[in-house]
């Protein structure tokens, strides 16, 4: 009771005016206005949208959906609250609503099951950039407001019975204005949910207590069950035996780099001037599996890819690396952002310490040269066949400004800051193609480091960005929209191969073929069975149409 009290009794304290006396049906209502007027803006534009405003069809599907934004709310508070949940409940529910409203309007996201599983696995260092002073005024309006509303009212109660009596009512009211509001506009309403079902991603709090949901139903399903084998026959084939040197091969995966920034594929600015000098191989039409890490990662080291896109069976399948690692070869995993997402459970792992490195690291973040320090004492002290993951943290957003050092600052004005629409488009953009500049150096260097080892390894590499970013465009910030609405920026990423002539010799790869192969549209899916590929890795789980270098093979 204390716990409960206390906060009742600083809001008294702090504010002596006039309690008012409502019921807990009264405050689940009122709270049900406030989410339905104050908190679904995103939500009523994007129905609305296209519809004109003289016309009394438009005004009566605006007002239906209100009232059914209104209703479902209501409903739902109804099924939680008594006299002992319904401060606790509404104010966790405002003070997460307030977040989501900010993002959503701030930066255009979808809280769909996919983003609400980014937003759970965020780590401390990336939350912090997350926030910042810009915040202050919507929160002072959608949480501290409502909050000292909730807290400073009275609650009158009333005998059980009779009060049983009043929520059966509200519940039953609240079922059939959803049902009216829904027969008033049912043919459009149902016809914009078939062509447009992202958009109940936007009705809030709704759309992240049933995408949380979702995500936790999903991840204990999984947790409850050991990953489905892939490959269980991998093997090497038999050409290996004719070689004279282990394959050091090494795959990048980048983050939040796009397709339409990329120097190498045209860009009006050259982003990737050292990769420009290289004998490097650029695929200049790429497509992610998805528009998040939390997708793109599982799914772009998984047999099954986006094609068939199936969640619950890539996240509890066996990845890429757990089948290199079946064929022989040593695996590591280097980590310089928010882990694997599952792809190297079980196999080595090393995470970045900002401890040790402070001269690459500051406020928990290290610049990702960090990912390059030490290797070549892995490499000397490997037996054999050796595949290194180098998971960046590339242009991660919304501080690319903290993703490269001073050096690389030369597209100026910067935006030097997390809030980005404080900021002018070019100087968001301009921070972010430094960014990129960063990345080729990164990369540049990590070419340099595999020609230095070419007299004990055969080396390649392969770099690929997870998914794009929006700077801007159409009002859209950072990434994470529904893959079925997301813009090319998000979606389309650079991907470049580095191969030595060692390994071009070794493998039987003609480096002509090579580069007619990417000219062509590929993506995200050729990952698993290109690397099976090129490494010559026989299993039953590989696919040669999806192998780029399949046709290149003498």
């Amino acid at each position: 009771m204390a716990l409960t009290r206390w906060p009742v009794a600083a809001v008294r304290a702090a504010w002596p005016l006039p309690r008012p006396s409502v019921s807990i049906n009264m405050l689940a209502l009122a709270a049900s206005m406030f989410f339905a007027f104050a908190c679904n803006g995103p939500f009523l534009r994007g129905t609305l949208e296209g519809r004109a405003w003289d016309a009394w069809a438009t005004w009566t599907f605006a007002a239906a959906m209100l009232v059914l934004l209104g209703a479902l709310h209501m409903l739902l508070l109804c099924l939680v609250l008594n006299r002992w949940t319904v401060r606790p409940v509404l104010s966790v529910l405002v003070l997460a609503t307030a977040f989501a409203t900010y993002y959503m309007q701030r930066f255009g996201v979808y809280l769909d099951p996919s983003m609400l599983r980014n937003v759970l696995r965020t780590d401390p260092a990336e939350a912090r950039e997350l926030f910042g002073w810009g915040m202050l005024p919507h929160l002072l309006f959608y949480a501290v407001l409502p909050l000292a509303l909730v807290w400073r009212v009275r609650l009158t109660t009333r005998p059980p019975l009779r009060a049983l009596l009043w929520r059966l009512a509200a519940i039953a009211t609240s079922a059939l204005l959803i049902l009216g509001s829904l027969l008033l506009v049912f043919q459009d309403f149902s016809a914009l949910m078939r062509n447009q079902k992202e958009l109940r991603y936007l009705i809030t709090p709704a759309n992240y207590l049933y995408s949380a949901a979702r995500v936790l139903a999903a991840d204990t399903r999984t947790a409850a069950r050991a990953r489905a084998p892939v490959g269980i026959d991998a093997r090497q084939a038999p050409s290996w035996q004719q070689r004279s040197k282990p394959a050091l091969f090494v795959i990048v995966v980048g983050e939040t780099a796009r397709a339409s920034n990329w120097g190498l594929n045209g860009y009006a600015r050259q982003t990737t001037p050292q990769l420009e000098q290289l004998d490097v191989l650029n695929f200049s039409d790429v497509s992610a599996c998805g528009t998040n890490t939390e997708t793109s990662l599982p799914c772009m080291f998984s047999a099954i890819g986006r094609r068939n896109y199936d969640e619950d069976r890539i996240r509890s399948s066996e990845s890429l690396l757990h089948v290199l690692a079946r064929a022989g070869f040593a695996v590591l995993w280097r980590d310089n952002q928010s882990g694997c997402k599952g792809v190297c459970e079980g196999l080595p792992q090393q995470h970045i310490d900002p401890a040790l490195l402070p001269e690459l690291c500051a406020d928990g973040r290290c610049l990702d040269e960090a990912l390059l320090r030490g290797l070549d004492s892995v490499a000397s002290d490997a037996k054999g066949n050796l595949v290194i993951v180098l998971h960046m943290l590339g242009n991660h957003g919304p501080s690319y400004y903290k993703r490269y050092p001073d050096a690389f600052r030369r597209f100026t004005p910067t935006c030097d800051t997390g809030e980005l629409r404080q900021c002018n488009r070019q100087a968001v953009v301009n921070a972010y193609d430094n960014a990129l500049l960063y990345t080729d150096h990164v990369l540049a260097a990590t070419v340099a480091f595999l020609e230095a080892q070419e007299p004990r390894f055969d080396t390649a590499m392969l770099y690929v960005s997870d998914h794009g970013e929006s700077l801007g465009e159409k009002g859209l910030y950072l990434h994470g929209l529904p893959y079925a609405i997301a813009p090319d920026e998000q979606t389309r990423v650079p991907m470049v191969w580095w191969v030595s002539p060692g390994f071009i010799s070794s493998f039987g790869l003609s480096r002509e073929c090579l580069a007619e192969q990417a000219a062509k549209p590929w993506g995200h899916d050729t990952l698993f069975h290109s690397t099976l590929g090129l490494l010559q890795v026989q299993t039953s789980a590989y696919e040669r149409s999806l192998d780029i270098s399949a046709a290149c093979r003498r």
